[in-house]
């Protein structure tokens, strides 16, 4: 495809939009937010029966900037932008797509780096820890708010595709079709482990003052590049980091320091020093704790298809070979909970060399199959 084809399809200049609830949301923990806000973005038009919506959720470190541009920045492309816009497997010209940033998010809706009300000081340590089943409440919110009773879909990656499970859940009758994709019922040890690596990296870092570095004017830079560089590590394959970077050193011989020498180890510093100037270290520890506490078989004594007994939507799950932190057999494990409840199913498992990180990438397979189940939706929704 040409660079003028890919302007040609994309959604082009965006803007996102700000509401403000003013009803009290009472948290999977107990705490009371008496008002909040959330940012969002939507591409598309909303169709006269307002049934061809969909709702996008981000993973870990996602936003509401799912397509399109900035016109203050035009390097600033969306997230999803390789799926979404005119003729692309999540096609705008047919469908109103939705992207928010989920509640404790620092790309605008209210989060720990908002001021509180109460003290005229960010919230810091005091924002109160937040679920999926929390994000998914506030989701609700925001789909009455554009006067949408049910979407033709809920979709997501990773932790956005655990959102879409809990949407079918948490309203079985608020959508018609769920697309979850490198995703898992819950998390394993070891990725809760990895997540903890990942936290105690940001708060052993002496900038991070317990959560209120706004205070002190710094940032726990060396904690977030950390924690960056060991998830993206979690998120490749083997394959996919020797084939793009191998054993290369750069200087083309060993230096016999502590310094960067191989292509590997610069890529990492770069992409954890990028994080760390663009997102906010408390949004990571509840991000991350939000994955960590996602299980909805826990209600059921374990039992997923139990958890599932009430789902309605028919589904789509996918996921890739060669991701490890997210495993086909962890999506085995949603198909055969929603077989079990002989709800409508359909699942590939997608052959690809990029790991975890697979489901944001280009690949005519993954594609070809998006499209055709998409194909499927639309014209569901068509008068």
């Amino acid at each position: 495809m040409t660079t003028e084809d890919k302007e040609t399809r994309s959604v082009g200049t965006v803007f996102p939009q700000v509401v403000r609830f003013a009803e009290p949301l009472t948290l999977a923990s107990g705490v009371m937010l008496h008002d909040y806000q959330l940012v969002y973005e939507t591409y598309g038009t909303l169709n006269a029966h307002k049934s061809n919506a969909i709702l996008i959720c981000h993973a870990l470190s996602g936003s509401h900037h799912v397509a399109g541009h900035y016109a203050e920045d035009p390097r600033a492309v969306g997230w999803w932008d390789n799926m979404v816009g005119p003729g692309k497997p999540l096609d705008t010209e047919r469908f109103f797509v939705v992207g928010v940033n989920n509640l404790g998010g620092c790309h605008g809706s209210t989060g720990p780096s908002s001021v509180n009300p109460a003290t005229g000081r960010p919230y810091g340590s005091h924002f109160p820890f937040v679920t999926v089943e929390d994000w998914v409440k506030t989701q609700a919110r925001l789909a009455d708010h554009l006067g949408i009773d049910c979407f033709a879909a809920v979709m997501g990656g990773s932790l956005g595709g655990m959102q879409a499970l809990q949407w079918s859940i948490s309203y079985p009758h608020r959508l018609r079709h769920a697309l979850v994709i490198a995703a898992a019922p819950s998390l394993s040890a070891q990725n809760i482990g990895f997540n903890e690596v990942a936290r105690q990296a940001i708060t052993t870092d002496p900038d991070f003052h317990g959560g209120d570095f706004y205070a002190h004017g710094v940032v726990p830079e060396r904690g977030l590049r950390l924690a960056r560089m060991l998830g993206h590590i979690t998120y490749l394959s083997d394959d996919a980091m020797m084939a793009k970077f191998g054993r290369e050193l750069l200087g083309g011989a060993p230096h016999f320091s502590l310094e960067v020498e191989f292509e590997i180890e610069s890529y990492l510093r770069y992409q954890g020093k990028k994080f760390s100037e663009r997102f906010d270290a408390n949004t990571y520890l509840i991000m991350t704790k939000a994955l960590d506490y996602f299980d909805p078989a826990r209600q059921t004594g374990g039992n997923l298809a139990a958890a599932l007994a009430g789902v309605t939507a028919q589904y789509l799950v996918l996921s890739f070979t060669t991701d490890w932190r997210f495993s086909p057999a962890r999506s085995q494990e949603i198909v055969q909970g929603l077989l079990a409840n002989r709800v409508p199913v359909s699942y590939a498992e997608i052959e690809s060399n990029q790991g975890h990180d697979a489901f944001l990438m280009e690949n005519h397979d993954y594609f070809s199959v998006m499209s055709a189940y998409l194909e499927r939706v639309a014209q569901e929704c068509a008068p």
